[in-house]
């Protein structure tokens, strides 16, 4: 197939002349991690790949994680060796190889309270971690640390709350972001690639094998068909409900619900994070930019998948776990952001969530239908080629195996030399050297696109109105290259403003707008309109927030969008 480079509202038109026209060897349902990463999996290997997603790249799951790319520290207490061990190679050739402008190395502490037993025994576990990832590591090793020691890299510990502490390294990543490097990678390997595009329906011939899919496309307002050999079903929370198109599902997803917040940087007086197990999860403070990412929780959501937000009682929980181990107590009034995700885990007969497994499983669900539920996202890239090998293991051809070990994602090629050019490139463009270091984390070597649109118009050089830690240029870049079709695209997923800024991006919403207007054809009343709605997701996130139960809170998100008439 054609190769597309970008993502934009022309490459769009082409592509949906194309699925309309063309039949597939692979049709992938969903743009999560996992589908975008079957995209780049199958389109690698020469196959014709088409994927729909109903919104947008990493619009459920994918863009609600913890942003660690982990071995899984904690599986190990459970003997999962196996997944510990194919994460942390996986951890290895993101940081090495595969992306490294967007996943680096983070230092976490894991406090404890008793000095020999405990000590002993998380540092057993922490000396298999290292030494299962010996020789691709991409982080350095462990450290032992007294509590004076561990107190120098984080004051903001309550010295009564632990004894001592390991600091070891993980990896992080911005997961929207690296979800959509993942799926314009698969464009740019040939995949045709539609988000807004939802599936309504398989279709299946006369012996029952599926065929095909029906899809609606929300920006042309256009029905079509499109053929394909086989149909993978990569959409996580949502898979019961793909597997029913084609007949009774064959395999449960059992959603659980994980929140996190974030609060400024400066809130806290540490330079590493911290890690350490709860009652019922496990309590993270990950440094993320200007931000630290706290979470997590571990619940049944029985709720619809469509609904999915944090309560007050996830929110109080979250703050009561942390302020165990902090000096000066977090408060509500110090969060700028709060999400809520589902995890796709494998349905079990008994037992919590929290203890289910985070392997991955791949089923012929339907003939013709590959479902792949369960799974993390650090191993996303062994959970596609696995379904891709399932699906294409009888096509009417020979199919070659998987290259996407050593295959960079865009942007990965020349980041480290452009990483050494910072300057330079700085002086070029009349940036502040800052701005290089921001985009080179986003864009890797893509980042001459972004500096294109500068030159062309240099107001797009300016911080963007009510979101100052980006530039304009990167609100007309994400729709002229990456993909964004809205205004949510946008300030949650592109730039991830509605958890950054503690107003969630309403004052950013309107200059934002205009911005992604003049590339999209808005008009005034559709830029109006774009503005209003995700104001209105703002208000039925906030509302949601207030309320005491899960059930409360997906009731009155709905009501504050119907209200709105979004």
């Amino acid at each position: 197939m054609t190769p597309i480079t970008k993502l934009g509202p022309e490459e769009r038109s082409a592509t949906l002349e194309r699925v309309k026209n063309e039949s597939f060897d692979v049709v992938i349902i969903g743009g999560g991690i996992t589908g975008a990463g079957a995209a780049l999996d199958a389109a690698s290997r020469g196959l014709r790949v088409a994927l729909f997603e109903a919104r947008d790249f990493a619009f459920g799951t994918s863009s609600k994680s913890t942003k660690l790319i982990h071995g899984g520290l904690r599986y190990l207490e459970q003997l999962n060796f196996k997944l510990v061990a194919e994460a942390l190679t996986e951890r290895a050739l993101m940081l090495r190889e595969l992306c490294p402008h967007l996943v680096h190395p983070v230092p976490l502490l894991f406090p404890f309270n008793h000095r020999v037993w405990e000590r002993a025994y998380i540092g057993a576990g922490v000396v298999l971690y290292d030494s299962m990832g010996t020789g691709k590591r991409g982080v350095p090793l462990h450290k032992h640390y007294s509590r004076t020691k561990a107190l120098e890299v984080a004051p903001e510990l309550n010295p009564e709350a632990f004894v001592g502490a390991i600091r070891y390294y993980d990896g992080q990543m911005d997961d929207a972001r690296h979800t959509m490097a993942v799926g314009r990678t698969a464009a740019h390997h040939g995949a045709l690639i539609m988000t807004h595009a939802p599936i309504t329906g398989i279709t299946q011939d006369d012996t029952g094998r599926v065929n095909g899919v029906h899809v609606h496309d929300f920006v042309s307002g256009d029905d079509f068909t499109v053929n394909a050999s086989r149909i993978i079903n990569a959409t996580g929370p949502w898979t019961d409900k793909v597997q029913a198109m084609a007949g009774e599902p064959m395999v449960k997803v059992r959603p659980s619900k994980g929140i996190h917040l974030l609060v400024p940087r400066e809130r806290l007086d540490m330079s590493v994070g911290l890690i350490t197990k709860t009652a019922t999860s496990v309590l993270f403070v990950v440094p993320w930019g200007a931000h630290w990412v706290i979470g997590t929780t571990d619940t049944d959501w029985d709720e619809s998948v469509d609904d999915v937000v944090a309560t007050q009682a996830d929110v109080e929980y979250v703050l009561s776990e942390v302020n165990k181990w902090l000096r000066d107590p977090l408060t509500k009034s110090d969060i700028t952001g709060v999400f809520a995700g589902l995890r796709p885990l494998l349905a079990a007969t008994e037992g919590s969530t929290a203890s289910l497994s985070r392997e991955h499983g791949v089923l012929e669900s339907a003939p013709g239908l590959f479902t792949i539920g369960g799974g993390k996202y650090t191993t996303y890239r062994v959970m596609a080629e696995d379904v891709v090998d399932e699906a294409v293991k009888d096509l009417d051809r020979e199919v070659p195996p998987s290259p996407t070990k050593h295959l960079p994602l865009l942007g990965a090629v020349g980041y480290e030399a452009m990483k050494r050019e910072r300057e330079q490139i700085a002086d070029k463009h009349g940036l502040h050297v800052d701005w290089v270091d921001h985009l080179l984390g986003r864009q890797g070597d893509l980042i001459e696109e972004v500096l294109d649109l500068i030159t062309q118009r240099p107001e797009l050089g300016n911080p963007l109105e009510g979101a100052e830690s980006y530039l304009a240029a990167e609100v007309v870049y994400a729709a002229t290259h990456e993909g964004a079709r809205d205004l949510d695209d946008l300030l949650d997923r592109r730039l991830r403003v509605r958890i950054q800024v503690p107003d969630r991006g309403r004052a950013a919403a309107q200059p934002a707008a205009k911005l992604m207007g003049e590339v999209l054809g808005w008009d005034d009343d559709q830029v109006a309109a774009q503005v209003a709605k995700y104001h209105a997701a703002i208000d039925a996130d906030l509302a949601a927030e207030a309320a005491a139960t899960d059930q409360e809170a997906a009731k009155v998100r709905r009501e504050t969008l119907e209200s709105a008439g979004a």
